[in-house]
């Protein structure tokens, strides 16, 4: 499967040969969905919390006695029927994440690039060395290539100078091999990958 590699200047500049086994694999929706809920589920916080009636600072005392007021029979102001009072079987700090195995996480990973891939989203790029530092310049250069909202993938390690000029762009994320994802793959419009990215891809999917 040969594809097309051009510069920022939107120049064809070579092909690359890509393994259909990564770039052409069946787009399963299935596998998307697990993998999309499972990165979704591991960054929640799960933070909330709610106090119990032992947890609610106040009086123990009982607010009248048992019997013969007319009133229902209370023990505590602490109780959730009063203001200010507990919540009953409200959330708790937890925990949110769960096991995934790993071969639906590289095949959700190759079923997101070959979506890419399928759909003439991907632009794959010689490196992101483009000698540009001002952001208005990158963003012209976003504009020729037809890019909006696009996930830049460099080797392991992001070229520094292009990572600050585009920073300011919105709906651009640039992040190295080793961040890729398939939440973010699907949220972006455009897939733009240098030919290091495929290379350790290639490698760590094969």
């Amino acid at each position: 499967m040969k594809y097309e590699v051009r510069d920022f200047d939107n120049k064809k500049v070579g092909e690359i040969q890509l393994s259909p086994e990564i770039f052409s694999a069946p787009l399963r929706q299935d596998i998307l969905a697990r993998m999309v809920h499972w990165q979704l589920a591991k960054r929640r916080s799960g933070t909330h919390s709610t106090k119990g009636v032992s947890e609610i600072s106040g009086t123990t005392k009982k607010p009248w006695r048992q019997k013969g007021t007319g009133r229902a029979r209370q023990g505590s102001l602490r109780s959730p029927q009063f203001r200010g009072g507990a919540n009953i079987f409200g959330p708790l700090p937890r925990d949110y994440s769960y096991s995934l195995p790993k071969k639906v996480r590289r095949l959700a990973l190759k079923a997101a690039l070959s979506s890419k891939a399928a759909s003439g989203a991907l632009l794959i790029v010689d490196s992101l060395n483009t000698g540009v530092t001002k952001t208005k310049e990158m963003a012209k250069k976003f504009t020729s290539l037809g890019l909006r909202s696009a996930l830049i993938i460099d080797g392991e390690e992001v070229n520094k100078d292009f990572a600050r000029t585009a920073a300011n762009l919105p709906g651009v994320d640039v992040l190295p091999q080793q961040g890729i994802n398939v939440y973010d793959i699907l949220r972006h419009e455009h897939l733009v990958l240098t030919k290091a990215a495929i290379q350790n891809l290639e490698s760590r999917l094969k």
